[in-house]
């Protein structure tokens, strides 16, 4: 009896999908969490989207979900969610778009080995106004890279029309501007998207765990702003603001092994190749005279 009444509950509550996709919208997650960012102009463009891979992903997720088998049964589910719900945005060498694709399929190692899963990404430094860099430790139920250390914040422009925009990188500051309420607490008004500045971008491809990973084209945003922060625990384990002197101090700790310290590794190349050169213009003020947004810079 309980084995017949279980499988018409889940019947039912498949038989319900296509209206349950139909009414929610692009951005119901964060409207679950946040109750901010209701939008009829990413609505209707949500509509406007190939529905056949949206209706597909949420389909499949909801149902496994519903019988009890969903895709990797350890992930967290709030990680889970995302990697179904959000779908990234493709890109070739060039940065033009080429199409989109699940969280999912975008980080499984297999298919950054074996297909275009090459994606945009952002990466945020925020600074203070005393000029320290506010850094994260990502939460141990990330899928990628989980309790290491990083930038403040790093994550996806997502395809919807308020993140394609190209003109002056609009889509990508309002993206970074949506994650850091996400992930840290810090309100859109601590934030402004004009004052995100595009310093560069970087592609690079990097492996997690042997199953999962990164093909990311990452904008560098840098911003000076002092702001109130709020980290959400199912995206940040902690967070703390270093000076120079405390960040070469992390990275000594974290090519010795020390305390089981690790840095992601855009933040590492970022560091490597930038970030205290740029650290001077952030003082002086002159973050502008180091842009260069024509030049992809392929790092390993």
């Amino acid at each position: 009896m309980r084995t017949t009444t279980v499988a018409a509950a889940a019947a039912a509550r498949l038989s319900s999908f296509p209206l349950l996709i139909q009414q929610q919208q692009p951005t119901s997650f964060v409207n679950y969490r946040h109750n901010l960012f209701s939008s009829s102009t990413s609505s209707a463009f949500a509509l406007r989207l190939p529905k056949v891979s949206r209706l597909t992903a949420r389909t499949f997720s909801s149902f496994q979900v519903a019988m009890g088998d969903a895709p990797d049964a350890g992930m967290d589910a709030v990680q889970r969610r995302l990697m179904f719900e959000d779908e990234c945005i493709l890109v070739d060498e060039s940065d033009r778009v080429v199409g989109h694709e699940s969280k999912y399929n975008c980080h499984l190692w297999e298919k950054i080995e074996s297909g275009n899963m090459l994606h945009r990404a952002f990466s945020v430094f925020l600074f203070n106004s005393k000029y320290e860099l506010l850094l994260q430790q990502r939460s141990a139920t990330k899928v990628t890279f989980p309790l290491v250390w990083t930038n403040t914040c790093c994550s996806h422009p997502l395809y919807r029309e308020s993140e394609l925009i190209d003109e002056d990188h609009l889509g990508v500051r309002n993206a970074a501007q949506r994650k850091l309420l996400d992930e840290l607490g810090i309100p859109a008004e601590d934030v402004p998207v004009d004052q995100f500045i595009p310093l560069g971008r970087i592609l690079y491809k990097a492996p997690s765990d042997g199953k999962w990973g990164e093909h990311e084209l990452d904008y560098l945003l840098f911003i000076v702003r002092d702001v109130n922060n709020n980290p959400n625990p199912d995206e940040v384990a902690d967070v703390k603001y270093v000076n120079r002197d405390q960040l070469k101090e992390l990275l000594r700790k974290a090519d010795a092994g020390e305390e089981g310290l690790k840095l992601s590794p855009w933040f590492r190349l970022v560091v490597d190749n930038f970030l205290f050169k740029w650290w001077d213009h952030v003082e002086k003020g002159t973050l502008k005279e180091a842009a260069d947004m024509k030049t992809i810079h392929k790092l390993t």
